[in-house]
């Protein structure tokens, strides 16, 4: 009987390539089966070995190339083949990743798994953008929401004026809204926003404004884009350093 393989679930990172953890690329490289999210760095790919399969499951907001129950059963047949997996997840697997859907998934099958957790966009788009998410006398704390839907029985809007730091993740779709909502629940007008599309990549864009303005200002960017709310917003003026066109190789 052929013995089962393993599926490694991996955090590629927010965009850079080099952010990737060390043993990220270590399980990359011995992989047999590369299962790679519309996120993950393309340049990434390259590590695997040359005879390694690679499936592109990502998923797009109009688009899904597989359903979730598909990359599942993917993920289930070639373990049970007896191959070494790399499912490899942008950000980390675990935020709002369904790392934990397919970990479920893996469990109930009783395949042996090993997640490798990775840089989430949350904390790397802001400190690309120079905006640290926590800093003494403006923020002790700081929360990440999914900004997929606004809809106000989803999110407990009440509770965010008052959450230090806010940042959304897939949100910029839905900037109005976000911005809206907000307001209606006790935000000041005049509190900073900054957007970042693309973030840590040498296509980063960063726009910046209030609360009331943020939604004019950043018209023109497009997923994927990390949205700060908050006073920290404020440090860019002074921390900016990453220079998009030297972006580390």
């Amino acid at each position: 009987m052929a013995m089962t393989g393993k599926v490694f679930i991996v955090g590629a990172g927010p965009g850079d390539p080099g952010l990737i953890t060390v043993k990220g690329l270590e399980a990359l490289r011995r992989a047999e089966v590369v299962l790679y999210d519309r996120l993950a760095p393309a340049e990434l790919l390259q590590e695997a070995p040359a005879t390694a399969e690679q499936i592109d499951v990502g998923k797009e907001p109009t688009r899904h190339r597989r359903s979730q129950d598909e990359i599942n059963t993917l993920l289930i047949e070639y373990a049970r083949a007896g191959k070494t997996v790399v499912r490899l997840k942008g950000g980390d697997p675990f935020v709002f990743g369904r790392g934990g859907e397919e970990c479920q998934a893996l469990a109930a099958a009783a395949i042996d798994y090993e997640v490798i957790p990775g840089v989430s966009s949350a904390i790397a788009a802001p400190a690309y953008a120079g905006i640290p998410v926590t800093h003494r006398e403006l923020a002790s704390h700081f929360t990440v929401i999914t900004g997929h839907t606004a809809e106000e029985d989803v999110i407990e809007w009440d509770a965010l004026p008052h959450s230090g730091t806010i940042v959304f993740l897939m949100g910029v779709n839905h900037l109005h809204e976000i911005a809206t909502q907000l307001l209606l629940h006790g935000a000041r007008p005049q509190t900073p926003v900054a957007v970042i599309e693309r973030g840590t990549t040498c296509a980063q864009k960063v726009v910046t404004g209030v609360l009331l303005d943020i939604v004019e200002r950043a018209r023109h960017l497009r997923p994927p884009a990390t949205i700060v709310v908050g006073e920290v917003v404020k440090l860019r003026e002074t921390l900016s350093w990453f220079k998009a066109e030297a972006q580390s190789p």
